[in-house]
């Protein structure tokens, strides 16, 4: 008899939700690792496939080998493929345990291998791209856990002065007045590895216009495992995503034992029609290549096989 292959790798996720795409993968006690290319930023690295090297910015939620144990490889092909320093983002909690992790990577390798470790205080904003930022915030896990926000800053010119000739507002300027309000638009929030907790209804997680959130059990009999283990049940998702405003919901984190039909007939069942249009699966590949598929055909363009 001839011997079984070995299983085979999980493929990368991808959706495309305008104007950004979601890539990675997500299985809840093996690997999470979320990349938004647009933003130039990762989530977490429990893995790190290729698709995730272009980020400048990797947040580490927590220390949980399922989300860091990508960390350090991250950073090395950063630097060996010359695509710069590797930016590691996370709470000033848990900095310095990563800054001993990766100091021995140099021990064992003999080599130092660059990167730049960002701590921040809860809700401290850095900017990451022009008029981009991101705040971090407490969850409750078994480790100290972060979430994360992506916003962007907008100008909008005073409602008092709408209706101004440019020279008129241009001379206010010129006086040190202030013409404009300074407004923040929730972009992209990820929440992972979290029970129950206040800040999973914050404006900037509620009325991100795609929210990265976790659901790892959805049979009934497993509600004390959640609570225990602190992770989100699908009863407790599904009231979560009825407060939001989001109009996109990723779902990841869900163990490999639990079959996609039964998520979606899960969501479906506690959610209606109404609230699934805006649910996404990180991890159904065959549903995401449709709807790509889908969205190729409306824009004219031929899929390749």
């Amino acid at each position: 008899m001839l011997p079984k292959p070995p299983p085979r790798e999980p493929s990368v996720g991808f959706l495309y939700l305008p104007p950004f795409r979601v890539v990675g993968t997500s299985i809840a006690g093996e690997a999470t690792s979320v990349m938004i290319p647009e933003l130039d930023l990762c989530f977490d690295l429990g893995v790190c496939p290729r698709a995730m090297l272009p980020a400048k910015y990797a947040f580490i939620s927590h220390g949980h080998m399922d989300h860091i144990g990508g960390l350090a490889y991250w950073c090395s092909q950063r630097h060996f493929q010359g695509m710069g320093v590797g930016n590691i983002v996370c709470s000033k909690e848990i900095a310095p345990s990563i800054a001993k992790m990766m100091e021995g990577y140099v021990e064992l390798e003999r080599q130092k291998t660059p990167y730049k470790i960002i701590a921040l205080d809860n809700d401290e904003p850095l900017q990451i791209k022009s008029n981009i930022y991101m705040r971090i915030f407490p969850l409750e896990h078994g480790a100290p856990t972060h979430g994360c926000s992506v916003y962007e800053r907008r100008s909008k010119l005073k409602s008092e002065l709408s209706g101004l000739p440019q020279e008129k507002l241009m001379e206010l300027k010129a006086k040190g007045q202030e013409i404009t309000n300074t407004m923040e638009v929730p972009l992209v929030a990820y929440i992972t590895d979290t029970g129950a907790c206040p800040n999973l209804i914050r404006d900037d997680v509620r009325k991100a216009q795609i929210l990265i959130g976790e659901c790892t059990f959805f049979e009934d009999e497993n509600q004390d495992r959640a609570d225990v283990g602190k992770h989100l049940h699908v009863k407790q998702f599904c009231e979560w995503i009825r407060v939001g405003e989001n109009q996109h919901v990723v779902v990841i984190h869900i163990s490999r034992r639990t079959n996609l039909t039964q998520v979606r007939d899960e969501l479906f069942k506690k959610l209606g029609t109404a609230l699934n249009r805006k649910i996404e699966i990180l991890m159904d590949h065959k549903g995401n290549r449709e709807k790509y598929e889908r969205q190729l055909a409306d824009a004219g363009i031929r899929a390749e096989r």
